[in-house]
């Protein structure tokens, strides 16, 4: 196959599977599959390249680091520690439907910046169906509003977010400078957010002064149910927590710290038969995950991706504030509808090459840190993982979220998702643009 032709298939493949994605006329599972078989089938990426190729193949250590929380996750929901969390955060928000909201977003934010956005969610969500249900609310904009603010925290460190992890691999950049740089900006966008969240859901999230008084007198420690599996889940996860804080000192990728956690767990906890723990697992999200990474691989490897980055750099014609708010919303706007991990993949090599053509060193590589360079990995962060939050497929969070509603029968359709996510991603958007023009261009801090 020539290598137009390669092109022109697996754009229209790509296309039509995000086509049938929003529709929603199919599950998106069966879509994801389809399109990963006809890239395989058709040759566009080889059964290599799919499976086993770290650029354009299955991201493993995103789908065994999901697979493992879940495990540990499905371990300790039957204990009641979920139940006890949520009473407590009930109370502590007085039983009033928007302070939940405010309290759940809030706690999600700040942990998704130490842990990673994804375990967050998976951690969150079980807290949110119960404490719904007690109040008889719709579990959806909690579980929405929670994935959005999910990545809006990871932004704002180097282990947040996956895209931070790979910019800091390829820009040599520590977590202290992801902390310096980004944090401040995530946490006006944080209080921006929350009080958006009140002009959209203040007036409409209403509970029945019954029901509030019900969740208030509540004893939390009631709800406990296996005091023993308690403490050794919360042992494990802490040590789980630890080693994803800890992960690049000690040379191991996040997944195979969740996948140790997920086996100590398992083995420490007695369970004689794992099957109901393992049926438990989101297979349905695993599997769409799996052949999103296959489809996304196969436009990557034809270039589609590559010339559509290409083509929005030459537009700046060497501005660099410019390339800058070019760089963060293109990859905001990319992000949303293209998972942000090839993007920011085939977007790092690109800013590498501008680098090493402006400001080449002694040996002609690029020097990356260059103060007028910086300004573009910062854009290219906040475009990718603000981006997210556009849309259902736009970051694993959210695709996690989705598929845990599923399950719980509380469905979340694509455009639902997208009339919450894509006004707030673009205020999120907006603000960060803001701050990268007042603090590099103005004060040049």
């Amino acid at each position: 196959m020539s290598p137009q032709a390669a092109f022109w298939i697996a754009t229209v493949i790509f296309i039509l599977a995000y086509a049938l994605i929003v529709s929603e006329k199919i599950h998106k599972t069966i879509v994801a599959l389809s399109g990963a078989a006809l890239m395989i089938v058709l040759g566009i990426a080889t059964q290599e390249e799919a499976f086993h190729s770290p650029e354009l193949g299955v991201d493993w250590n995103v789908i065994f680091l999901l697979f493992s929380m879940m495990v540990i996750i499905n371990i300790m929901r039957p204990t009641g520690i979920f139940e006890y969390i949520a009473i407590k955060s009930a109370k502590f928000a007085r039983g009033k439907p928007f302070m939940i909201m405010v309290v759940f977003s809030v706690v999600t934010a700040v942990l998704s910046a130490f842990l990673d956005n994804v375990t967050t969610v998976i951690l969150i969500a079980p807290v949110t169906l119960f404490i719904c249900e007690a109040l008889e609310l719709d579990v959806v904009p909690y579980l929405i509003t929670e994935a959005l603010a999910s990545n809006i925290g990871g932004t704002a460190t180097l282990i947040g977010d996956p895209p931070n992890i790979m910019i800091a691999s390829k820009a040599s950049l520590d977590f202290m400078a992801f902390l310096n740089n980004l944090a401040p900006v995530v946490v006006i966008i944080v209080i921006v957010y929350v009080i958006t969240l009140k002009f959209i859901f203040g007036k409409k999230l209403t509970v029945k002064e019954n029901l509030r008084r019900r969740v208030m007198a509540m004893d939390e420690n009631e709800a406990i149910k296996d005091p023993v599996l308690i403490k050794k889940s919360l042992f494990v996860l802490a040590i789980t927590m630890t080693g994803f804080v800890l992960h690049g000192m000690l040379h191991m990728e996040p997944a195979t710290i969740a996948l140790f956690g997920a086996a100590t767990l398992l083995l420490i906890s007695r369970i004689k038969e794992p099957h109901h723990i393992l049926s438990e697992v989101e297979w349905t999200t695993l599997f769409f995950f799996i052949g999103l990474f296959i489809i996304i691989g196969g436009v990557v490897k034809v270039g589609l991706i590559g010339l559509m980055s290409v083509k929005v750099l030459e537009l700046t014609q060497g501005n660099l504030f410019a390339t800058s708010m070019v760089v963060m919303w293109f990859s905001a706007f990319a992000s949303a509808f293209i998972d942000n991990i090839p993007y920011v993949a085939t977007m790092n090599p690109l800013i590498i090459d501008m680098a090493r053509q402006l400001w080449p060193d002694l040996q002609g590589t690029a020097l990356l840190h260059h103060p007028d360079l910086m300004p573009l990995w910062w854009s290219l962060a906040l475009g990718a993982c603000l981006g997210g939050n556009g849309t259902a497929i736009g970051a694993s969070a959210n695709v996690i979220v989705v598929g845990m509603a599923e399950k719980m029968g509380r469905p979340i359709s694509f455009k639902r998702f997208m009339l919450y996510g894509m006004p707030l991603m673009i205020e999120s958007v907006i603000i960060a643009t803001l701050y990268v023009w007042l603090r590099y261009y103005v004060l040049h801090i």
